[in-house]
């Protein structure tokens, strides 16, 4: 696995948003195994060697017909009731892959929460508080961001609250 720290991070419209606001963050890179049957997270944590619940996967739900991004880790589920719950809506669902694909500029598998085509409302789940830094897609599949949880919760505008279920 291949580590970059700020200035040589693969150019990724999440890691120039990093760059662009002087943020410390590292870039980890690893060979994707579509055969691996892992989930795209799953497959983040043992490459990067660390535990699931520090790696957090980028999920995009419609709360109440609106496009909302959840980060929660990936040892765990997304609570669609909390995150409705967190943003002031009534029911969410998630999205179809397509329109999160159209709305965020990433591939699944590869969205980023930083970076996005359209800024979308996000919510971090409280958990990465946890952690001095936490993983994010860095926005292509195979390539991960560590950066603290704060900027994270700072660049993307995130509100924090407990979204994730074991």
């Amino acid at each position: 696995m291949a580590k970059k720290k700020n200035g040589s991070a693969g150019g990724t419209p999440a890691t120039v948003a990093l760059e662009k606001a002087g943020v410390p963050f590292t870039v980890h890179a690893y060979v994707h195994d579509p055969a691996s049957g892992l989930s795209y997270g799953d497959e983040a944590a043992a490459a990067l060697g660390t535990g699931p619940e520090r790696v957090f996967k980028t999920l995009v739900a419609e709360v109440d017909g609106a496009l909302t991004v959840a980060v929660v880790p990936v040892a765990g589920s997304l609570d669609l009731k909390a995150l409705a719950a967190a943003v002031g809506g009534k029911r969410a669902v998630m999205a179809d892959p397509a329109d999160a694909e159209r709305a965020t500029g990433y591939v699944r598998g590869g969205i980023s929460p930083l970076g996005q085509r359209r800024a979308l409302p996000t919510v971090l789940d409280a958990s990465a508080a946890a952690f001095p830094t936490v993983f994010v897609s860095a926005g292509k599949r195979g390539l991960e961001v560590e950066l603290p949880p704060l900027a994270l919760q700072s660049l993307t505008s995130a509100t924090v609250a407990g979204i994730a279920r074991p």
